[in-house]
């Protein structure tokens, strides 16, 4: 008789990141409130200031690092609005099933259907076919390894970008309020031009706090917090592949990936029984 095997695999799902845009766009609010309850909402917006302080920075930020980090920083935003909800205990079921599965029917009842529902999982994905494909452990070791390291660069490098990008935007805020200043200073005996130059002046200053201290410093923050949670789930598919490699004990594979998760998260799958987390065959 043929044996069925399903795995309950939904460590990743993508939701809308309702905290990062409501966040972002509850602050932008509030300041405009504020500022259309002044009633002088037309008086905020300066188009040499805008340019100084969003143009300034984006070239001095290129300038810092290249136009292809700049490139992937946009993209990489995306999981700011976009992320990945990952739930620990998930990914630790997901491993030890797996494990169970294999010590019952062998690593090749993962191919085809089972192994096609990590699609959504490349990192477990490849993992998984690796050890279908015989791959010895320390190689797969050296393999996850190195993914996991480029995996987390690519965030690194983002909030580094995003970091240095608020650094600069107060500092173009400044430039544009010196500059701003000298056009006033050189035309005080033209009321029409000191107007323009003081708007300049306090706009630009305005501009860069709001730019670094409401978008650019927040999100950085939240891909800081992305880059942590990845990388834990990382690790635990990493340590259940290796442990399925070495033919560890499901057991020992429990003890050995509650040690890794936080302490609302333990696991508890062998006193429950792989029945009890979809694994039938």
């Amino acid at each position: 008789m043929s044996e069925h095997i399903e795995i309950t695999a939904s460590a990743r799902r993508n939701k809308f990141d309702n905290a990062t845009v409501f966040g972002l766009v509850g602050a932008a609010l509030f300041i405009v409130t504020a500022i259309t309850a002044g009633g002088g909402a037309a008086a905020f917006f300066d188009l040499p200031a805008v340019l100084i302080v969003i143009g300034g920075t984006l070239a001095v930020t290129t300038v810092c690092f290249s136009l292809s980090d700049i490139l992937k920083t946009a993209a990489t935003l995306r999981d700011t609005v976009v992320s990945r909800e990952r739930d620990f205990q998930d990914a630790a079921y997901t491993m030890l099933e797996l494990a169970d599965v294999v010590r019952r029917n062998g690593i090749l009842k993962l191919q085809g259907a089972p192994l096609a529902r990590f699609g959504r999982e490349p990192f477990l994905h490849r993992g998984l076919k690796l050890l279908i494909d015989g791959i010895p452990e320390k190689d797969i070791g050296e393999i996850l390894r190195e993914d996991i390291n480029a995996a987390r660069e690519r965030y690194v490098r983002a909030v580094a970008v995003l970091r240095r990008a608020a650094e600069i935007a107060p500092a173009m805020g400044l430039i544009g309020t010196l500059i701003g200043l000298v056009q006033m200073l050189g035309n005080l005996g033209d009321p029409k031009v000191i107007g323009p130059a003081m708007a300049v002046a306090l706009l630009t200053t305005f501009y860069g706090a709001v730019l670094a201290n409401m978008v650019l410093n927040p999100l950085a923050t939240k891909l800081e917090r992305n880059i942590g949670e990845e990388s834990l789930v990382q690790q635990l598919f990493m340590t259940g592949i290796l442990g399925i490699a070495r033919k560890d004990n499901v057991r020992r594979l429990e003890i050995v990936l509650n040690s890794m998760l936080p302490a609302d998260a333990k696991v508890q799958y062998m006193d429950h029984g792989p029945m009890d987390k979809g694994v039938s065959s």
